[in-house]
């Protein structure tokens, strides 16, 4: 019976999303925009295809691989159990027919025209297909394979999570896909320069990428996007390109060894399997159990789906074994018979269990594992032995306890620095140190003062949530009010931006830039200790979660030259400069006077003052980060004054980087704003109450600062100081008497003439522009890309 699928995927409407370019080989400007939109497509996809599942962690007991009696159990060298099935009545339901295609040899067991290599409890294994595309020494496409799979809609199979989308070469971007039913997209890039980059069984983009998939997906298409320069500059090495999915235990990259293998296509389809997972029922286990269609037999129990596809699995009870789709369902387990069973003595085996006991004429639990059985003694005196066992006891518990109490401090002290050493705080000692400083100007705080602060981390308590973690206001005994930043988790990768962070910020003393008072180092995650800064951050004013009225034109220039002073000091005026490598809205804080604090500085890089730029593996947000420093690695200064330029422009719009709910011209608001001010349309752009309140030179003189810090070449934007001292220009030109004699007056004609022309403002004004936040499936969260110059 060949498998009933109720969508017929069209090819065409799928390559009809993402176009592949006629032209491979794209120059340097048109690759960061090509990038640009690669990452703003995965952005806007991937936030709908994550999703978690919670439940109780459960003990599986191997199911007996059985078929129904009188049915064909081989076929092949694949061993078919029920509910799977070979004729009629052998199988549960009409998706778990099973056809043995003997035109091949040995015969290929196939569900429709799915090719199955092996059953197990919950899963099977199906062949693979590897997408490939080749490339001449000229970088002419002398190869090009896409790969569609697809599983039918309503049946109970859906591709396993414990598969993993994998590209492998040196010079690509490839896509993965599901636009039908979960609406998904995932991605990869892979890139490299020569071979020595390429490091054998490391998939983290150099070479090689992987990335995971979202459960219950049934359909998936992927292929090689694009090549950005057409394998012309490593052909030498890496000729092919290949992408896949598969079980992700089942492939590990050989490097070079890979891209040089002419049969790599088939020598990994034939060596990494697809798994399949299969539910029963598509019913729950209540729902089937109230209908009366519950599958599961005598001695099983019925255990809810969790791959995203409605249906059921029935499992044997502990100690018990065998088919529990099959009457008589699952048999009992003789745990007697098992040489490992825990009896010294005595063995009797009970329904599901068993127990221990001893021999006539023997004293004991019967345990190996406790007392035995030993030879009872009658001439022993009951009161003697009775005496004996209660002051033996009696000491023991003493003893016990004592001991008890002494072990719990001993592996409190160790466990305590165990989280010191593994949060990094020989590395802080030693940074500190080496940076002419001091450990103890870092305050150490005990975990019991912020559980304290904190009301132990409750709901009410927390200011923030993002990829790094949760931010809780906290108030110390001295009744000081803090900031608690608590990480999510810490492994080794994060170690150095934590230490990172607190380094800058104790070596970096100004008075807008949020002050660290401290951390706590004896946690399972470190925690930071900062200054409450109470009026949240610039990018809540800007679109519509804080407060508006106070966000006048003197106020906007006030807060971007006070930034722009701050990042110009980490520039060019600290001992060691500081380049902070994540500027945007959302880092720029609001005290109580509503004066600029700048944060986060995890990301931040220490540049020695001979060097101009840092290698280093590319962080940022999108929609802010530098598309030279994207392509290049090479981080300088002026990444900051890009990221600032995306600042000021949102100062100025009052929109988002990037938005999915503006046109498809406007959804960049970087490109969007340049674009505007070559076509003499700034005025169209900005936000009403910036035309009003601002002279028409100021904003064309702002307008024109904002297209140089957004300049795509590094070398031609303005550094962040004189950015600074262009901004403090302008609020001198706001705060002359003679400047704002006729402000009004000419803003007023110019709105009148804008309304006479084209309309602009015939609507009213809304102050918060409707969008909506941009996420991704390659580890953006909360704006950082970690820690890879990949993106997946």
């Amino acid at each position: 019976m060949q498998i009933k699928t109720k969508i017929q995927v069209d090819y065409d409407n799928i390559i009809s999303r993402f176009p592949l370019p006629k032209h491979h080989r794209i120059s340097t400007t048109m690759s960061y925009i090509v990038l640009h939109l690669f990452l703003f497509v995965l952005a806007i996809t991937q936030s709908a295809s994550q999703s978690t599942t919670s439940g109780d962690v459960i003990t599986i007991t191997k199911a007996a691989n059985v078929a129904k009696p009188g049915c064909q159990t081989q076929c092949g060298n694949v061993t078919i159990p029920y509910p799977f099935g070979i004729g009629p009545g052998c199988f549960l339901s009409e998706w778990f027919e099973i056809t043995c295609n003997t035109s091949f040899n040995p015969p290929r067991t196939q569900i429709g025209r799915i090719h199955i290599l092996e059953f197990t409890d919950y899963t099977f294994r199906i062949a693979n297909r590897v997408s490939s595309r080749c490339y001449d020494p000229l970088g002419n496409i002398t190869e090009d394979n896409s790969v569609f799979r697809s599983l039918a809609e309503t049946s109970p199979f859906s591709f396993s999570q414990k598969n993993q989308f994998t590209l492998i070469g040196c010079d690509d971007i490839a896509i993965f896909l599901d636009s039908l039913v979960t609406n998904f997209t995932g991605g990869c890039i892979a890139l490299c320069s020569i071979p020595d980059q390429v490091v054998n069984g490391s998939c983290s983009g150099v070479g090689c990428c992987q990335t995971s998939i979202p459960k219950a997906l049934k359909y998936y298409y992927t292929t090689i996007l694009i090549s950005v320069d057409g394998h012309t500059k490593i052909w030498s090495f890496n000729r092919c390109s290949y992408t896949f999915l598969g079980e992700q235990d089942r492939f590990t990259f050989n490097g070079v060894s890979d891209f040089m293998d002419p049969d790599f296509r088939n020598r990994t389809s034939a060596s990494v399997p697809v798994l399949v997972d299969w539910v029963v029922g598509n019913l729950s286990c209540s729902e089937a159990r109230n209908v009366g269609v519950l599958a599961c037999q005598a001695n099983s129990r019925c255990v809810d789906s969790d791959t995203g596809v409605p249906g059921y699995r029935c499992i044997c009870n502990d100690g018990y074994q065998g088919q529990p789709y099959l009457e008589p369902g699952c048999q009992d387990i003789n745990e007697c018979e098992d040489p490992n069973n825990l009896c010294d003595g005595v063995c009797t085996n009970t329904l599901g269990n068993y127990t221990c006991s001893c021999k006539h004429g023997y004293v004991g639990d019967g345990l190996k594992n406790g007392r035995g059985c030993t030879k009872e003694k009658s001439e022993f005196p009951v009161i003697k032995f009775s005496l004996g066992m209660g002051f033996g006891f009696l000491g023991i518990l003493v003893g016990t306890t004592w001991l008890y109490f002494v072990f719990k401090k001993r592996n409190l002290v160790k466990l305590r620095r165990k989280f010191f050493q593994q949060n990094g705080g020989l590395l802080l000692k030693q940074r500190i140190t080496t940076n002419d400083g001091n450990v103890d100007s870092t305050k150490l705080f005990t975990a019991q003062e912020l559980e304290n602060a904190t009301n132990n981390y409750a709901e009410d308590m927390i200011l923030g949530r993002g990829g790094y973690g949760t931010v809780y206001k906290g108030i110390l005994t001295d009744q000081r009010v803090v900031a608690i930043k608590k990480s999510r988790v810490m492994d080794e990768t994060q170690i150095e931006f934590f230490i990172n962070e607190v380094i800058i910020l104790t070596k970096v003393h100004h008075r807008n830039v949020v002050k660290l008072l401290g951390c706590c180092l004896e946690t399972e995650v470190p925690l930071l200790v900062y200054e409450y800064v109470p009026n949240g951050t610039l990018d809540d004013h800007i679109h519509g979660k804080g407060s508006m009225n106070w966000l006048s034109w003197d106020d906007r220039l006030r807060v971007a030259a006070e930034a722009a002073g701050t990042f110009s000091y980490l520039h060019s005026a600290t001992s060691t400069p500081v380049i902070h490598r994540d500027v945007k809205s959302a880092n720029i804080l609001l005290d109580d006077n509503y004066t600029t604090k700048i944060a986060d500085f995890g990301a931040s890089r220490l540049v020695p003052i001979d060097q101009t730029q840092v290698s280093t593996l590319v962080q940022g947000t999108l929609g802010y980060l530098d598309p030279e420093y994207f392509h290049t690695s090479q981080l300088t200064e002026k990444s900051d004054v890009y990221s600032f330029g995306v600042v000021l422009a949102e100062l100025l719009t009052g929109q988002k980087p990037l938005s999915m709910e503006r046109t498809e011209e406007e959804r960049n608001l970087a490109i969007y704003f340049v674009t505007s001010l070559k076509e003499n349309r700034l005025f169209q752009i900005l936000e009403s109450r910036v035309v009003r309140e601002g002279s028409l030179e100021q904003l064309q003189q702002i307008g024109e600062l904002v297209k140089r810090c957004l300049n795509l070449i590094g070398d031609e934007r303005p550094t962040m100081k004189e950015v600074a001292t262009e901004l403090e220009g302008l609020r001198k030109f706001t705060q002359h008497p003679w400047t704002s004699q006729n402000v009004d007056e000419e803003n007023a004609n110019l709105l009148n003439k804008e309304n006479e022309e084209t309309d602009l403002y015939a609507e009213s004004i809304n102050p918060y522009p409707s969008t909506r936040e941009m996420s991704s499936a390659f580890s953006i969260d909360n704006g950082l890309l970690y820690p890879s110059n990949i993106l997946r």
